[in-house]
């Protein structure tokens, strides 16, 4: 399959995935805590890679090791916890639009540290993008006044920590395969993971009962699904296209989480649908040769 077709399916896949992410957060913390959620999510994920992808490990040299540690904790360790916190205190839809701003931020980040150049229709597209996710946002606060936004600032960090992995991943690890840097970096996350649930009492207060087995369900997709083979395709359309490409799936995600939330009984306003459309135009001048 050519290089153009596979990096659109890859793309629309991890859309539906990771755009469903945020609905299985939200029912997973109806029973567990925003630790638990974060840690057990990279912990399940962990165990998960390290029996598919063990051996994909011994590919990795020591130099390599380094620029893994830096993504391990800025892509996926933080945000498990900073998107499980602000999900506590506003909409899951919300969450991922603010999750748009990884392609706006993978453009500034490159630009600023990587020496990432770009065309003006690059930015013509980030810029159209950002308009329709700041209608998603305004049409709901306007909606949801009773929520704290302060904790809106969370995804917005945990997007600038995208930022950063997309482009260290395009600059430094291209040269391994997708498996062996999805390994590595959940690997490197397992001690810290069960640090993180031994300190917060896991294994004195958390008891599997009627309340905890469907969050813990839903924890477990998330996991498995969302993330694990998640992160195998994401790097894996890192290393057919661009930073700013492989960024871009999260002007989709909204649209997929907002459906979801409709389907959840949220309501869907004609702003937020026209900011949908307006992402997805966003979405087709930042990829338009």
């Amino acid at each position: 399959m050519k290089k153009e077709r596979l990096r659109w399916i890859i793309l629309i896949v991890l859309a539906l995935i990771w755009g469903s992410s945020f609905i299985l957060i939200k029912k997973a913390l109806i029973g567990l805590t925003p630790v638990q959620v974060g840690a057990l999510r990279v912990l399940i994920t962990s165990i998960t890679l390290l029996i598919i992808g063990f051996k994909s490990l011994w590919l990795i040299n020591k130099k390599q090791w380094f620029y893994i540690t830096i993504t391990a904790f800025v892509g996926v360790f933080f945000p498990a916890f900073l998107f499980s916190f602000a999900i506590t205190n506003i909409d899951s839809s919300v969450a991922s639009i603010l999750n748009s701003l990884t392609p706006l931020n993978t453009l500034t980040v490159g630009i600023l540290f990587f020496s990432y150049s770009f065309k003006k229709h690059k930015l013509t597209g980030v810029v159209i993008g950002l308009i329709g996710t700041v209608l998603l946002i305004y049409k709901g606060t306007s909606i949801n006044t009773n929520q704290n936004y302060w904790y809106a600032l969370l995804p917005v960090i945990a997007s600038i920590g995208y930022a950063f992995n997309v482009n260290i991943l395009k600059k430094h690890l291209s040269d391994i395969s997708a498996l062996s840097i999805t390994t590595g970096n959940f690997v490197l996350l397992i001690i810290p993971s069960l640090l993180v649930l031994y300190f917060s009492n896991f294994h004195t207060t958390f008891q599997f009962d009627q309340t905890t087995y469907l969050p813990l369900l839903y924890l477990t997709i998330l996991a498995i699904v969302g993330t694990a083979y998640a992160h195998l395709l994401f790097n894996r359309l890192i290393k057919i296209s661009s930073p700013l490409f492989s960024s871009s799936v999260t002007y989709l995600i909204p649209v997929i989480a907002v459906i979801l939330g409709l389907m959840d009984g949220e309501y869907l306003s004609l702003i937020q649908f026209t900011g949908g459309v307006l992402i997805l135009l966003g979405v087709y001048f930042t990829n338009r040769r």
